[in-house]
């Protein structure tokens, strides 16, 4: 018989992945260039982008405020014209900041992330259902807006999308990861590990999907067993993923890591339910 699948922290799947990975490459098309941030509700923020650090600051109050902060990014893109630029505030332990930048359309979305502390974690399900609490301690607020120009009633945000769900996919990160994603509905997802560090482990966890372009998609999960946000774009043309996962390094609750992730992509099937019909 074999042994039971162990669920490992963050900072040990992040070993697992990082051989050979199908990460893109990190892009430049950002390097020295200045953006205003227009949020929906109104608010701004500006957003200075240098060769290795950046910088999120609020100029009007609302949403912005809580997309805010410096450190080293990641820039990607999967994408001409869209960069996914994700990093971590320095002197904000637990969280982390990514931008959609749609530069051809002018528009963005943001995604705040904050990781649990551990007495959140240590809370059982049954405790967190009774009182009335995600299953996942693990937080995230979204944001969508305009580049440079305040949102106006002609503006096409990206948005909520349910195009994904009831597609079955395989996910090939490096030669030796491997998982497989099945999009149940617009709140949750399923995924297993086929092969590598996590080989066994399957869960459902909480997730949330945007369309950003024509088959091309943002998918946040955050999981709740091992605190974790994972933050990927999906592009079922290129059949490619590239983003980021994000957790604890160890079971201590110390110290961070947000390492990048990109995979190959294949379709599997779609399951189309006669009830939705």
């Amino acid at each position: 018989m074999s042994s039971q699948p162990v669920f490992i922290p963050v900072g040990d799947l992040a070993d697992g992945f990082a051989p050979d990975s199908h990460i893109l490459p990190f892009s430049t098309s950002l390097q020295g260039r200045q953006f205003v941030l227009h949020f929906a509700d109104g608010s701004s923020a500006s957003l200075q982008v240098g060769e290795q650090d950046c910088q999120l600051e609020t100029i009007s109050k609302g949403s912005a405020e809580s997309f805010v902060g410096q450190g080293a990014y990641r820039a990607s893109s999967l994408r001409p014209g869209i960069v996914l630029l994700d990093f971590i505030p320095r002197q904000q332990h637990g969280h982390s900041l990514s931008l959609v930048l749609d530069l051809e359309r002018t528009v963005f979305t943001a995604v705040a992330g904050q990781l649990p502390q551990a007495e959140e974690v240590a809370q059982s399900a049954f405790s967190r259902v009774n009182q009335g609490q995600e299953l996942t301690a693990v937080r995230c607020q979204f944001a969508h807006g305009s580049l440079n120009q305040p949102v106006t009633a002609s503006t096409t945000l990206h948005h909520v999308s349910d195009e994904l769900i009831g597609l079955r996919n395989q996910y090939r990160y490096s030669p030796t990861e491997c998982y497989e994603h099945i999009y149940l509905n617009s709140h949750f997802y399923t995924w297993q590990c086929l092969q590598g560090v996590e080989q066994g482990l399957a869960d459902v966890d909480r997730c949330h999907y945007f369309k950003l372009d024509s088959e091309l998609y943002l998918f946040v999960w955050r999981e709740k067993i091992i605190p974790t946000l994972g933050v990927v774009l999906i592009d079922l043309q290129q059949l490619k993923t590239d983003g980021k996962i994000f957790g604890y390094q160890g079971n201590d609750f110390t110290t961070i890591s947000n390492f990048p992730v990109g995979a190959k992509t294949q379709i599997l099937n779609r399951t189309r339910h006669p009830l939705h019909d």
